[in-house]
């Protein structure tokens, strides 16, 4: 970032830190020696996303995240404070269930699969020493059904503990860092009330510069009380409430009245965990240091007191039980599957209506980003929870199939399992269409584009191959701004073939291979094929999902490739899910503004702060959180920025075109770079200025068509990387800073020269 191996850290630590050339430490001090030019200083914050192997696990955590991004995607709204806060309700709604589903899917492999049927049937448990002491050949102690379960119950409640202790070590580092400096607003505004405010009203702090909105330590930990809570919850339900319907049964020994207590206890702190997820969401206006102490110390501990209940419960001597067929897991995922599907299709209703009453023409699919994302998360953890259980079954069964009858050990998982797994091939296949049609468009606009390219470098004699390569790569770039589009349609495709899915196996009772018997041989082999391929499907994402993490695990530069993916999706507080990947920029953007803050105080001097890609994002938002008298001394260069092509229109209500007007204005000024052949970065659009115009692009990429005499080698395309390189970088950078100069008092004008450039990007993880 600094072009000079000899760098000192200036403050910070090992995980982000600002660094200095060597020479350039104490400049200061020696203005006279730094008259030729800026001071650069580079914040590396790629340790915060691509840091140690441990890391790498956050990509089981996938579906908590995406889900996480659904709560910032929503619309741009206009005195609707009520929709905003159903839309937030609905969102964390949402994440509770995928933490249900995916505790539900371990009680599925351990309880039901391993413990239930495998180790009760002695054909499965025979060959597996491990389940010695569960087997029913044993006649042992473990052997009754209820203490087979309470054993088998301890992998899921280990599960839901390893998420509590995730979550809670990464809100220690990172929520609950307080930053340094805060101001109280005056607007009484949260993030569950909207910032916008049209041409004709006052302007009013945008959400990104309350003081509280990159400390979100209450939120986090009352929410991870609730889902903790829920987790162990439905650990008691799968064991209590199986040994409850036996007891419902003649001849139970269990004193009456216990599993009603039980159940009513049960049910009394799963209303407790509903009311605490949805209540009022974030509070921006000022630094909350509170913590519901009753939530976080009690809920938890009541659920664990629950689950230990239903553990002694479910292991009290019942001679007469036995285990067979299947545990009533169907009815379960049934139910969250249509819950989840219900959430989304409200979600939906409600991000139209607010997309209405203040449409932004930029919003991604009028508004559905939002609910699309959602239901990306629930397929995503359908895929997780389906896989797990199948590629489980599959082992314990041999070589049988499960569900299919003869010649299986076990019955299997639910059957709504298998449903869900034999649409996925259907998903693949409606979507090749469009993806086809993708892929030729992008061909024919290469083509068209080749005489624009020929016309923009004014070659005299074009070479076909070079004007072929520029024209496919600013072709591909334009594919990024396709993707809503096809999201929308596996969204759209998810949510109504996950709806045949349950109907289908609510309407037959059985696997579709065994459903679709005599409906001819066309239709049986089809839907046998989509069964058999649709769980190794599956069970090949779980797989893919492991590896990966194994992999980064030991692969730092697979690591830090991880990390670039998370640098979007972790950007945004955990508003909905406590137990995705924590968001750095609740460290990094406090740091980056406490450094200006400090800087501009004690020099007076002026300032530019420049961020790439990612970077560019931490930058706007560090600039949002300065007071007016150091943003007046600070100027903005972005360049390779997806601030408003994909946070603008994913993220209208935080980076839409109101939020960036207003930025625009408030900082001293602001110029953005990009090129066409950029798949991430884009211009700004910003329209209102008195200034010059803040986008300048698109920037030549290559700088030179072909072989020059001052580039005698031909110039590589760059697309979105080394934007430092291009001459037009250092033109903008020194207009930014004789542009500060003006309004600057004279004794600053002057010290500005012990000032710098403070780079705000990821390093290596962002370039």
């Amino acid at each position: 970032m600094l072009g000079d191996p000899r760098t000192t850290r200036i403050t910070g630590d090992a995980t982000a830190a600002i660094h200095r050339r060597t020479e350039d430490v104490g400049a200061e001090a020696h203005p006279e020696r730094h008259r030729d030019g800026p001071v650069a200083e580079a914040y590396c914050w790629s340790n915060l996303t691509s840091g140690d192997g441990s890391r790498a696990l956050w990509l089981l955590l996938l579906p908590f995240m995406v889900v996480n991004l659904a709560h910032w995607m929503r619309p741009t709204a206009q005195g609707s404070d009520r929709a905003v806060r159903v839309y937030g309700v609905l969102v964390r709604l949402v994440a509770l269930s995928l933490t249900v589903l995916l505790t539900a899917a371990a009680c599925e492999v351990a309880l039901d699969l391993v413990a239930w049927q495998c180790a009760g049937a002695p054909a499965c448990s025979g060959g597996r020493s491990w389940l010695g002491f569960l087997s029913t050949r044993q006649d042992g102690w473990f052997s009754q059904p209820g203490r087979r379960l309470a054993v088998a119950a301890a992998v899921p409640a280990a599960v839901v503990g390893l998420l509590w202790f995730l979550s809670d070590r990464t809100w220690s580092a990172y929520e609950s860092q307080r930053p340094l400096t805060g101001h109280e607003t005056d607007d009484g505004s949260d993030a569950d009330t909207d910032l916008a405010a049209g041409p004709e009203t006052p302007l009013v702090r945008p959400a990104l510069a309350r003081p509280g909105f990159w400390y979100g330590r209450r939120l986090v930990a009352r929410l991870r009380a609730a889902h903790t809570a829920a987790g162990l919850l439905t650990v008691a339900a799968a064991v209590g409430g199986t040994a409850v319907r036996y007891d419902l049964t003649d001849g139970s020994p269990v004193p009456a009245g216990a599993g009603a207590l039980l159940c009513a206890g049960l049910a009394l702190c799963a209303l407790v965990v509903a009311a605490v997820v949805c209540h009022r969401g974030r509070s921006e206006s000022r630094l909350d240091d509170r913590l519901d102490e009753a939530v976080t110390a009690y809920l938890p501990a009541g659920a664990l007191g629950l689950l230990l209940c239903a553990v002694v419960y479910a292991g009290w001597s019942r001679p007469g039980w036995e285990s067979s067929g299947v545990l009533p897991g169907e009815t379960v995922f049934r139910v969250l599957t249509l819950s989840q599907g219900l959430l989304v299709v409200l979600l939906g209703a409600v991000a139209l209506i607010l997309h209405r009453r203040a449409p932004e023409p930029r919003t991604t699919l009028r508004g559905l980003g939002g609910p699309v994302v959602a239901m990306l998360a629930c397929a995503l953890g359908g895929v997780m929870t389906g896989g797990s259980a199948q590629r489980v079954a599959d082992w314990l069964d041999g070589p049988g199939t499960p569900g299919m009858g003869a010649g299986a050990d076990i019955p299997g998982p639910p059957v709504l399992l298998s449903w869900q797994a034999s649409v996925i091939p259907v998903l693949l296949v409606l979507l090749l269409p469009p993806l086809g049609w993708l892929a030729v468009r992008t061909v024919r606009r290469a083509r068209l584009l080749g005489p624009a390219v020929e016309a923009e470098y004014g070659e005299s004699r074009p070479e076909p191959g070079r004007t072929r390569q520029i024209a496919r790569a600013r072709s591909a770039a334009a594919l990024t701004d396709s993707a809503p589009g096809i999201l929308g349609l596996l969204s759209a495709a998810t949510l109504l073939l996950g709806t045949a899915a349950v109907t289908g196996s609510w309407l037959t009772g059985e696997v579709p291979g065994l459903a679709m018997d005599g409906s001819g041989p066309f239709v049986e082999s089809l839907a046998e094929t989509a069964q058999s391929t649709g769980s190794w499907l599956t069970g090949f994402g779980v797989i893919l999902f492991v590896t990966w993490g194994r992999r980064a695990y030991r692969d730092v530069s697979a690591r830090r490739t991880i990390g670039i993916l998370w640098d979007v999706g972790t950007f945004w507080p955990r508003a909905a899910h406590p137990f995705a990947p924590p968001c750095y920029a609740e460290r990094a953007v406090p740091d980056l503004t406490s450094r200006m803050c400090a800087w501009t105080a004690s020099t007076r001097g002026r300032l530019v702060i420049s961020g790439h890609s990612q970077g560019s994002v931490l930058a706007a938002a560090a600039v949002w959180q300065l007071p007016d008298a150091a943003r007046r001394r600070v100027a903005l260069l972005t360049y390779g920025s997806p601030v408003e092509r994909l946070y603008g229109r994913w993220f209208p209500a935080y980076f839409g075109r109101i939020p960036l007007e207003g930025l625009e204005r408030s900082v001293h000024c602001w110029r953005n770079l990009w090129r066409s052949t950029d798949p991430i970065g884009g211009p700004v659009r910003i329209t209102e200025s008195g200034g010059p115009e803040t986008d300048r692009g698109p920037l030549r990429d290559p700088l030179v068509y072909g072989r020059t005499t001052e580039h005698p080698l031909p110039e590589p395309i760059l697309g979105h990387s080394d934007y430092q390189a291009d001459p037009a970088f250092a033109v903008e950078r020194a207009a930014l800073l004789e542009r500060l100069r003006p309004g600057l008092p004279q004794q600053a004008a002057r010290e500005e020269r012990r000032g710098g450039d403070v780079q705000g990007s990821a390093g290596r993880s962002s370039g």
